[in-house]
C-alpha cells in the first residue's frame, strides 16, 4: 500500500461510472421499495450520492497520502470529521429546500436539523459508504499492483538469466578462439575443421536459443557434440565417451546449462594429462529427474594451480534462478578422478 501516495485513476475510468452508476441504482430500487416511492428514492439518493463521491475520492487521493501515510492520524481524524461536518450540512441544507421539509422521511417522526440521532445516522451512513467504496478501489488497486510486481519480477528474472547468457557465450568462444589461435600457430591443419565446428556454435548460439528458456536436450548435446570435437582437435589425448538414456528424446533443458560442465573436464583435466579421459552419463531418474554425470581423470598438482573460470560460478547462478531449490549439483574426487553430478527436473515444455 506505500504508493497510495502517488495513486491516480489506476483503474480505468469506466469502471469508476460503473461502481457508481450499480451502486447508486440498487439503492435507488432498494429503498424506492422499501418505502413503495421511487420518486423520493431517486431524489434522496441523488443528492446523496452527489455528496459521496467527491467524499471518498478526497479521502483517497487527498487525506490518505498526505495524512495517514505520514502517520499524521489526528490531523486525519480532524479532518475527516469537518469533512462530514460539511456532508452533513449540505445533505440537510439540500434534503430541506429540494426534496422535503422533513429531512429525515426515513424516520418515525419529523427531525429538526441537528439533532443528534440525525447527525449520527448521516455521518454513520457517509462512514459505510466511505469504507465500502474506499476497500473496493485499494483491492483493485492492490491486485493490479502484484501483478505489476509479479511481471517486473519476472522481467527481472528474464534480464538477469540473459545476462548469465550473455556471459557465458563470450566465455566458450573465448577459448574456442585461444585453441584456433594455438592450432594457426602450429600451421595445423585443423584450423578449417575448427571454424566450421566454431561456426556450428555459433548458429546456435545467436539464432537457435534466442530468447528461449528450454531447448531440446538432443539439440543441446549436438552443441555440446561439436564443442567436444573442437576440444579434442586441440587435445590429441582425449577419449570421450557420451552414454545417452534411450528415453530422453521429449526432454527439454535450459540452453547453454551443461556446456560448462564439459568445459570445466577439458579445463581441469587437460592439461598435461597424458590420456586424458572423459565420461559423460545423461540419464531419466523416475521420469522427473535428469540425471547428468561427467567423470574425468586429471593430474592433481595442474589441477590445484588451475585458474577458477566463470562458468560453474553462472552455471550455479542460472540454477538457483532456474529451479531454485529443485535440484543437486555434487561433485567430488575420487582415485585422481574427478567426479560432478547434476540433478534437475525435467522439462517437457515445447
Amino acid at each position: 500500500m506505500a504508493r497510495i501516495k502517488d495513486m491516480k485513476f489506476e483503474i480505468k475510468v469506466q469502471n469508476h461510472f460503473w461502481f457508481w452508476g450499480l451502486y447508486f441504482l440498487l439503492n435507488f430500487l432498494r429503498w424506492g421499495a422499501y418505502f413503495n416511492d421511487y420518486e423520493y428514492s431517486f431524489k434522496s439518493n441523488l443528492i446523496e450520492f452527489a455528496l459521496h463521491i467527491p467524499l471518498v475520492y478526497f479521502n483517497l487521493f487527498v487525506l490518505v497520502p498526505r495524512l495517514v501515510l505520514k502517520s499524521k492520524y489526528l490531523q486525519y481524524t480532524l479532518s475527516l470529521l469537518f469533512s462530514l461536518a460539511c456532508i452533513y450540512i449540505l445533505k440537510t441544507g439540500l434534503t430541506y429546500f429540494i426534496i422535503s421539509k422533513n429531512i429525515w422521511p426515513e424516520a418515525n417522526r419529523d427531525y429538526q436539523p441537528f439533532e443528534i440521532n440525525h447527525i449520527l445516522a448521516v455521518c454513520i451512513g457517509e462512514l459505510y459508504v466511505l469504507a465500502m467504496a474506499s476497500s473496493v478501489y485499494l483491492t483493485l488497486t492492490w491486485l493490479k499492483e502484484r501483478e505489476n510486481n509479479r511481471i517486473l519480477r519476472e522481467n527481472q528474472y528474464k534480464i538477469k538469466l540473459e545476462y548469465l547468457k550473455t556471459q557465458i557465450q563470450p566465455h566458450f568462444f573465448f577459448n574456442t578462439l585461444n585453441n584456433l589461435y594455438a592450432l594457426s600457430l602450429e600451421d595445423s591443419k585443423k584450423v578449417p575443421d575448427v571454424i566450421i565446428k566454431l561456426s556450428h556454435l555459433m548458429e546456435y548460439v545467436l539464432y537457435d536459443i534466442e530468447g528461449t528458456r528450454f531447448t531440446p536436450l538432443l539439440k543441446e548435446f549436438d552443441y555440446i557434440q561439436n564443442y567436444i570435437e573442437i576440444e579434442k582437435l586441440r587435445f590429441d589425448n582425449a577419449t570421450v565417451f557420451i552414454n545417452l538414456a534411450s528415453n530422453i528424446d521429449t526432454i527439454n533443458v535450459p540452453p547453454l546449462l551443461l556446456i560448462s560442465l564439459i568445459e570445466n573436464a577439458f579445463k581441469h583435466g587437460g592439461i598435461n594429462n597424458k590420456e586424458l579421459t572423459i565420461k559423460i552419463n545423461c540419464k531419466i531418474i523416475d521420469n522427473k529427474t535428469l540425471d547428468f554425470e561427467i567423470i574425468n581423470n586429471f593430474v592433481l598438482s595442474q589441477n590445484e594451480n588451475s585458474k577458477k573460470g566463470i562458468g560453474l560460478t553462472n552455471t550455479k547462478e542460472r540454477l538457483k534462478l532456474l529451479f531454485k531449490n529443485n535440484y543437486q549439483l555434487s561433485h567430488q574426487i575420487k582415485f585422481n578422478f574427478y567426479i560432478i553430478r547434476l540433478q534437475i527436473p525435467i522439462n517437457n515444455e515445447d
